[in-house]
């Protein structure tokens, strides 16, 4: 066994939950933290031996703040994982030798992620591949209540090894109706300038990506014409096209979502006036 306790985070993932936890067999402690399931998630959770705890969903940062401030973990690490998330036994390899030897003024470890639709992983098309997972709890919080952010006390490190990501595992109609409710979050805090000022230093410069990618995001919002930029960043600049059919379907449906964010931000704005 590795000392390492994982949680995990979950609503309703009844098609993943199983399949995530058996391949956490190297772990001591897994603990669920479920936002009051209607499905069968929270029995097979516990048949395969996880500790439940339930929280009623408010947003995506105090959910995982509540994880991780007020449950109770047998071990000082903890890996945070979501149900359609995989670890591989390299990665379980890497985060055992990492934890060994850790020092002590640094509190986080970022992960490589990789997305996978239709058996094919998006190198390309893939818009984040670094998260910071692995963590000690006290020292580290989260911000932002959609594309939540972590945010460290104290130092970094950056594991080689990936874990597998499986974003369209319940399906095209999920993904659709999940990213539809992320949206209006996003359109929200556009419309009522809850965004922050960006700084150009820090979204090229800073050495923490959750930072840099936070203050490209404030600038992006800012952009006209937003869904033809991100098209042109992922199919040109990104390349997406090399993932084959998969890269292309993947850049339109970011697309249509950058899409749903601005009309959803000026009707905002016409029914605030």
């Amino acid at each position: 066994m590795t000392p390492v306790s994982v949680l995990i985070l979950t609503k309703n993932e009844a098609v993943d939950i199983g399949d995530c936890i058996r391949g956490l067999s190297w772990s001591d402690d897994i603990v669920v933290l479920d936002s009051m399931s209607t499905d069968a998630t929270v029995e097979i959770a516990q048949r395969l031996g996880a500790r439940i705890y339930t929280r009623p969903f408010d947003n995506f940062s105090a959910q995982r703040n509540f994880g991780l401030q007020e449950i109770p973990f047998s071990n000082q690490w903890v890996l945070i994982l979501d149900a359609d998330e995989r670890v591989p036994t390299a990665l379980a390899e890497e985060i055992k030798t990492f934890i060994a030897s850790a020092a002590a003024n640094v509190c986080a470890a970022r992960i490589r992620r990789r997305d996978i639709w239709r058996g094919r992983w998006l190198k390309h098309a893939q818009l984040s591949p670094y998260y910071i997972r692995l963590v000690r709890p006290k020292e580290v919080y989260y911000e932002r209540e959609v594309n939540e952010a972590l945010v460290a006390r104290s130092g970094i490190a950056d594991l080689q090894s990936h874990f597998d990501h499986y974003p369209f595992s319940k399906g095209l109609s999920h993904w659709i109706a999940k990213h539809n409710q992320y949206s209006t979050v996003e359109a929200r805090l556009i419309a009522t300038n809850a965004v922050a000022r960006p700084s150009l230093i820090t979204a090229l410069f800073d050495r923490d990506f959750n930072k840099r990618r936070t203050h490209q995001k404030a600038f992006f919002y800012r952009l006209p014409m937003r869904p033809v930029v991100k098209f042109i960043y992922m199919m040109i600049f990104r390349q997406a096209f090399l993932d084959g059919m998969p890269g292309v379907d993947y850049v339109m449906l970011q697309c249509m979502y950058e899409k749903m964010i601005v009309l959803k931000s000026k009707e905002y704005r016409d029914n605030s006036l």
